[in-house]
């Protein structure tokens, strides 16, 4: 991989991370990440992305499935699937940095309509492989657009397409294609997702997410289940627990606070299905997670 994306990335990173690791940019959906040291587990259900690893190492978990990766490989995630993810290799001289993209199927469904629906399988919703050049020199004039105010606004979006259109050319392309296809299962599903995602602390609607992925609902709880791996509830209640996590950790909100902010009428449902998904109880967790980010936090530049 051409080191000056890994220049371009550190600068930028350097001069904008926030106390989360995470420098954000003006364009929609790109952040640069740098940790310099390995971090705690981190859950999600991460929407579909491409992360370019410069440098460091990083192991993602979905399922059964783990994947180590570092330098010159990538991330792709083409649907909404709970991940546990963790800094593996990062030190204050050799930082953690990588560059995330949120997969665009707006994007990806106008590319389509100009190279052509081409059959596809969309098979694993993640994987690693070695990023591809055309991949990395698109993402290194993205980035440098950035030290150009006045080009951004020009250039930015053509190269978003350009970057689409590589993965789209890549081994892995027909994962991505399903996220353009509107009326293709992926495309139904993601409605569905994005519904529970807008409002998961109130209690779903079956018939609602059925209609709105535009299948019955028996076909439905078959492709929800094959697109992320859990039932509509499933995903549900991931989501209300990482944001319930997410608001103790950050907000210090106390357990019952955390509970029923995000939808729960029980405490003690809340602390089962807690120490269930992330291993123990959620005052435990909470300490163990912040005894961890007390150690790192001085490494942080």
């Amino acid at each position: 991989m051409d080191t000056t994306l890994l220049e371009v990335a550190r600068r930028y990173a350097n001069a904008h991370v926030d106390a989360d690791g995470v420098a954000r940019t003006p364009i929609p959906g790109l952040v640069v990440l740098r940790e310099n040291a390995p971090t705690p587990l981190q859950y999600a259900i991460s929407k579909p992305l491409v992360a370019l690893v410069l440098q460091g190492g990083k192991r993602v978990s979905t399922g059964a499935r783990t994947f180590d990766f570092g330098a010159a490989e990538s991330l792709l995630i083409t649907a909404d699937v709970p991940t546990v993810s963790q800094i593996t290799k990062a030190s204050l001289d050799k930082p953690y940095y990588s560059i995330v993209v949120e997969l665009n199927p707006v994007v990806i469904s106008a590319l389509l309509d100009d190279i052509g629906t081409a059959p596809f399988m969309a098979g694993m919703p993640v994987r690693v492989d070695p990023t591809e050049v055309e991949v990395a020199d698109t993402a290194n004039r993205l980035l440098r657009l950035l030290d150009r105010p006045a080009a951004l606004p020009v250039l930015r979006d053509q190269l978003v397409r350009e970057l689409h259109y590589w993965l789209l050319c890549g081994q892995h392309g027909g994962a991505v294609r399903a996220l353009g296809v509107n009326d293709g299962h992926a495309g139904r599903i993601a409605r569905a997702v994005e519904m529970i995602r807008s409002s998961f602390r109130t209690p779903l609607r079956m018939e609602q997410l059925a209609d709105a992925a535009g299948m019955s609902m028996s076909a439905f709880h078959a492709h929800f289940r094959s697109a992320t791996s859990l039932s509509p509830l499933q995903f549900q209640k991931q989501l209300r627990l990482i944001e319930a996590r997410r608001t103790m950790l950050a907000d210090g909100a106390t357990i019952a606070n955390a509970a029923f902010a995000v939808g729960y009428e029980s405490v003690q449902q809340f602390t089962r299905e807690y120490s269930r998904v992330f291993g123990q109880p959620p005052g435990r967790d909470i300490r163990t997670a912040r005894m961890a980010s007390r150690s790192a936090l001085p490494l942080r530049g």
